[in-house]
Formats: C-alpha cells, structure tokens, sequence
C-alpha cells in the first residue's frame, strides 16, 4: 500500500509541504525505481534534438510576459532556459510546464519567493505521476466521490464539509470540480428515477453552489471588477456557472457573475455601466445556428471583449474563426490561460 499527498501552506502562510495518508491504492502493482526507463516510454530528447522556443514566444504562450520570465529566472532562479551562443534564451517544453506551474502557485496565493522551495519539494511526485497509471488516478477519484454520494445519501452537511475540505487538501481546484464533484453532481441529475433522488441532488447542489459563491466573493472583494460571467441564454446550470466564474478567476482578474436568467438584449446596457475588459458567456448545449450572427451582432455594441465559454465554446470555434470573438474552451487551466491572453492581446482569436 502507498500512501501520497500534500498540504501547501502551513497556518502561517508559508509554504510547506507535508506528506500524509490520503492517496492510497491496494493493487498488485510493482512500483518502478524513478531511474527506471518505464516501458512504452520515450527517453529524454538531447538539447539539440529537442524543439526550444524564443522568450516572446514562451509568453504568448503563458501569457507571462519577457519582463516577468527574466526577474523569474535571475532574481528568484525558477527556470533556467539554454542560451543561444549570441546570448538569446532558448526555453524547452518543460521550461514552459514549469512557468505553467509557478504561475499556477502565484494564482494560488503563493508568493514568488516562496514557489522555488514548493517546486523543489513536489519534484519527486511529479516524477512519479509519470509512472503512477491513469486508471489509478481515476480510481481515487471514484473513491472521493464515493465518500460523497454516502454523505449525500444521508443529507449530513457537516460530514460532507469535511469530506470536502479533504478533497481540497489533496487537489487543486480544477481538479476538485472538473474531475471529481462536477462528475458526480452530473450523474446525480440525472438519477431523478427513484424516490428520493431528486432531493440528494438539490442537497448537493445547494451545498456545492454556496462554497463556490464564498470563494468567488473573496476574490471579488481583493480586485476591482475586470471580468463579467454571464449564462447564455439559460444554457447553462447556476453551479456550472459559478464553477467556470470561479475557474477563470486569479489574483488579477476577479469576476462579477451576473444571474442565470439575464437577458441577451441588455448585456450592452450592464456592461456601459460596469465597464469590464471582458464578457464571458457561458454555454454547454450544442450551438443554435444562428449562434455566431447573434455572438457578433452583440460583440458589436460592446466596448469590451466578447468571449464564449463551456462545451459550446470548441463546438462553435471554426464558424468564429476571423471574427472578434474568442473561445476560451471548457477546462479550467486552458480557459484561465486563454482569458488572460486575450486580454493581454497576446491571442488571436
């Protein structure tokens, strides 16, 4: 049995790292020495075979910029790109997953001081994650949202807090939502068979609805707001409105949420009088057609960028190509990284 977790951030604030019992698995599996090759896998490219990216090009694709990356790398020592022998940095793709990382510990409230101890500490996880099989990450999954669906099923809220602060001690938050509750609340709402189903789902949700509008809420209240998250025309759930609102929030983008049931027609008036960089539309059905005039007749009348998001957002993308609309997509780390380019105007749209 193997037991593997951490805690970042002790009572102080500082950043710490602890192990403790929470990811385990019970199967007959040999764990790999790190230095083994594991089979199927690649070895590690030489320098001079491995495809290496400019600086500009490293920030486009971060969304971090060159002033940033260079004060990242001689003041604080977080990643150290090869060098062109006229002295231009050269950046690997595992020099641009580490600028992902740290600027992931920064989002999280860690300080730029502090991310080079965390990275050096969780290098041995993240080593072994490689070898780790992806059957048993979902498995650890299913064991969370086991634990959840039993509190569910006896309507205990104290119990499903704690096991809910658990599952935060143990993962981030896409993780939390996009992999383990939504997953389970999904499958709850379409459980509404047997008697009694229905209200273990409204229990859920209620629960799940008010913690992300906490979380939003101490965002909102450290930043101005920058970003407005709308529903697009009811096409979405109120939890999975606030989850994409809370996924796309950072340390320098709160977001203001406007109410499932907002009109289209009046998005123009609400967005004159908050004055955001940007509005989101959020939507998981499957694009009308007349979806991309409506997207560009109102990206018209707005003094701010016009973006859509959710499952509708990658199945609408090639009929907006050419137009000022962007599409941030549906999972957590790409949308955060997309609105963040389209309002540096590093991304096209």
């Amino acid at each position: 049995m193997i037991f593997i977790a951490i805690n970042v951030l002790n009572g102080a604030g500082e950043g710490e790292i602890e192990w403790d019992p929470i990811y385990t698995w019970t199967l007959n599996y040999k764990m790999p020495v790190l230095t083994d090759v594991v089979p199927g896998s690649q070895p590690g490219l030489p320098l001079e075979q491995e495809e290496l990216f400019p600086i500009r090009e490293v920030a486009r694709l971060t969304g971090v910029n060159p002033v940033t990356l260079r004060a990242w790398e001689r003041r604080y020592g977080l990643i150290q790109p090869a060098r062109t022998d006229s002295g231009h940095r050269l950046y690997s793709m595992t020099d641009i997953d580490r600028v992902r990382s740290i600027l992931g510990w920064i989002e999280r409230g860690v300080a730029v001081s502090k991310v080079g101890k965390i990275l050096a500490r969780i290098a041995p996880l993240q080593a072994l994650s490689h070898i780790i099989p992806n059957e048993l990450v979902q498995a650890d999954y299913t064991q969370w949202q086991q634990q959840v669906q039993v509190v569910v099923n006896v309507f205990d809220e104290v119990q499903l807090e704690q096991v809910y602060g658990q599952i935060f001690s143990s993962y981030s938050l896409t993780v939390v939502f996009q992999d383990i509750l939504l997953p389970l609340w999904k499958q709850l709402l379409q459980r509404h068979d047997a008697f009694g189903q229905t209200s273990e789902w409204l229990f859920l949700d209620g629960f799940l609805r008010s913690r992300v509008l906490q979380r939003l809420l101490l965002v909102r209240v450290m930043q101005p707001r920058r970003v407005i998250v709308c529903a697009l025309n009811d096409q979405c759930r109120e939890l999975e409105l606030l989850v994409t609102a809370l996924l796309l929030s950072s340390v320098d983008s709160a977001i203001q949420v406007l109410a499932v049931g907002q009109p289209l027609a009046e998005l123009t008036l609400v967005c004159e009088k908050v004055k955001p960089q940007a509005l989101v539309l959020v939507s998981n059905h499957a694009p009308a057609l007349e979806l991309p005039r409506r997207l560009n007749r109102l990206a018209l009348s707005l003094d701010c960028q016009l973006m859509l998001a959710g499952d509708a957002s990658d199945l609408v993308q090639e009929n907006l190509a050419g137009s000022s609309i962007g599409c941030l997509g549906n999972e957590g780390m790409v949308m955060r990284q997309r609105l963040k380019q389209f309002l540096a105007g590093n991304l096209d749209t």
